[in-house]
Parts: C-alpha cells; sequence; structure tokens
C-alpha cells in the first residue's frame, strides 16, 4: 500500500472528436499542477492543424502541450514511437513535481501507454481494422506494394492475395514502427501503468445524435478556416502521398481524393464527416470497455454540459483518488 502511495499520479482524459476534451484540460489547469500531453495520433505532425483541431499557437503558449508539432508528414511516427516519448514527457513532468495530463483520442496510444509493446505485438483490432477498411477500399495487391516499400523482405514471400498474412505485416509495422522481418528478440517496452498512479477519466454521451451534429458543425467550420487550402499545400509537395500515416486521417484522405479529382467536394465533405463520425463511434466503444474509467457524461441528452460543469465532475472524481 506504501509503495502505491508513493507512486506519482498522472490524468488521462479521454473522449471521442468533438467532446470537449482540450477545453477541459486546459480548464483544469486552473485548479491543478498538471501539464498536458496530446495523445493525438493527427497532432504530431506539423502543419496538420486545422484538420487535426490542434490547439491554436497562441492558446499553446500559455498553455504548452507536449508531443505536437514533433514530425513532418512525409514521416511515419509508430505506436513505439508514441510510447517512447510519452514516457519521457512523464517522466520530466513528475521530476518538475507536476501531474502529466493526457488528453486526446487515439485510444490505441492510450492502450499500448498502459499496457507497453512485446516483443511482436498481439493482434490489435483496431488497427487490423484500419487495415481491412482500406483493403476494401484499394484492394490487398495495392497493400501488398505498400509492404513491399515498408518490408520487402516479409513481401517477397507473399503473394498478392495472401490477405490475412499482408494484414499482420502491415499490422506489425503499424503498431511498432519496425518491420516483421526485423522483429526477433527484441525487448520488451514496458508500459507505465505499475509506475504511476493513474485515473483516467472518460468522456461519454447520453444522445450520440448531440455529437453528430457537433461533428457536421465543427468541419463545415474547417472548411470555412481553410481546410481544403491545408490540404492544397500538401498535395502540392513531390514528397507526400495518401498511404502516408498522417493523410490517413479523417478529413485529409477525403479532401486528398477530391484534389486527385476522384471525388467533388460535396461528395468529399460528406465522407469526411461520415469517416469522423466512425471514428467517433469506435472511440466510444473503446472507451465503455477501458478498465476502470471513470466516466463523465458530457450531454444532459439535449445539450452538452459547460466546460464548467466538466471541470467541477473531473475535480470531484480527482480528489477522490488524492490527486488534490
Amino acid at each position: 500500500m506504501r509503495a502505491a502511495i508513493e507512486k506519482p499520479p498522472a490524468i488521462f482524459i479521454m473522449g471521442p472528436t468533438a467532446s470537449g476534451k482540450t477545453d477541459l484540460a486546459i480548464a483544469l489547469r486552473a485548479h491543478l499542477p498538471v501539464e498536458i500531453v496530446s495523445v493525438d495520433s493527427a497532432q504530431v505532425y506539423k502543419t496538420l492543424d486545422i484538420g487535426s483541431a490542434k490547439v491554436a499557437p497562441s492558446v499553446r503558449t500559455r498553455h504548452p502541450h507536449g508531443l505536437i508539432d514533433i514530425r513532418d508528414p512525409s514521416e511515419v511516427y509508430s505506436v513505439a514511437d508514441f510510447l517512447e516519448d510519452a514516457k519521457q514527457q512523464m517522466r520530466d513532468i513528475s521530476a518538475r513535481g507536476n501531474i502529466p495530463l493526457l488528453v486526446g483520442g487515439t485510444m490505441m496510444y492510450f492502450k499500448i501507454l498502459c499496457d507497453g509493446l512485446s516483443d511482436l505485438p498481439e493482434a490489435n483490432s483496431a488497427v487490423r481494422n484500419e487495415i481491412l477498411a482500406r483493403a476494401t477500399e484499394q484492394g490487398w495487391h495495392s497493400l501488398h506494394e505498400e509492404l513491399s516499400r515498408l518490408d520487402s523482405e516479409t513481401a517477397s514471400k507473399l503473394h498478392p492475395n495472401h490477405s490475412q498474412r499482408i494484414q499482420r505485416a502491415l499490422e506489425v509495422i503499424k503498431v511498432t514502427g519496425k518491420p516483421l522481418s526485423a522483429l526477433q528478440n527484441t525487448v520488451v517496452n514496458k508500459g507505465v501503468k505499475h509506475d504511476y498512479r493513474i485515473v483516467s477519466i472518460a468522456l461519454l454521451l447520453e444522445n450520440r445524435q448531440l455529437l453528430h451534429r457537433r461533428i457536421e458543425q465543427r468541419f463545415h467550420q474547417m472548411m470555412k478556416q481553410g481546410f481544403l487550402e491545408e490540404v492544397r499545400v500538401l498535395h502540392q509537395r513531390d514528397d507526400l502521398s495518401s498511404d502516408l500515416p498522417a493523410l490517413r486521417s479523417a478529413g485529409y484522405r477525403q479532401l486528398w481524393k477530391h484534389l486527385d479529382g476522384e471525388l467533388d467536394i460535396d461528395q468529399a465533405v460528406n465522407r469526411a464527416i461520415i469517416a469522423s463520425r466512425q471514428l467517433a463511434k469506435r472511440q466510444l466503444t473503446w472507451l465503455k470497455k477501458w478498465p476502470d474509467a471513470e466516466r463523465i457524461v458530457v450531454d444532459d441528452g439535449e445539450r452538452f454540459l459547460s466546460c464548467e460543469k466538466m471541470c467541477k465532475q473531473s475535480l470531484k472524481i480527482l480528489s477522490n483518488h488524492l490527486i488534490l
């Protein structure tokens, strides 16, 4: 019991897209000595600003966020990269006497941060479903070509119709950042669940239609802010292509197809909104199964709660766990 009490505290704020996570995290800074670390697979990339709903630089000056703008879109940022970077951020924050506050919606990142990575990862349903969705859209021959670029040794042993083995090889690369052919006797990279007193706060919905409307409204607002022009600048770069992880995010993927001439702008916007809603559904599924999560319902069935009310509920939860 004594050893558990002496562990440094950490807070996770997890929720679906457009649920108010960032505003809540910033509000908590007025009450707690927390430092924010982003848990978002799109916000790690520079110039992916509007479409990733990145916190404005002026706000980040007052409320710094770790793990934002740390990679160029041409680079691959793996789950293993995130694990190492997030652990270092948490160590540094704790060493300064503050509390790491990890906030975001990339649920796979949260899971790996808690549980760590084995030398050869177990099947990951979220990554697998993403690969299967791309296979349905692009075909297994296209994914085999992608594998050839990322792990030529493994790809050379597989026929383009070997869908399950192609899927697994790509899954391993996505989760670990390393080719399957190179993963032999690697050291286990453990997570943080045994090193910190973690309080996980999950933001959930009573009326999911409210979230759907907010997602649609936010996307149209992003378009007014210049989201298409942001993607156009990326599209004009010779070193970027649609199969890079940075450009597979909801919104970027569909607008890229518009610029390729595959979709008109209305089709691209509608598909992006649908993809964002599907993302929110997957996030909520993860959250409902998250072990030991303290749940905050962020609406009353008719409207969203104010950030102030969400903050009060969060502080009550944290006081019960001796964070205050």
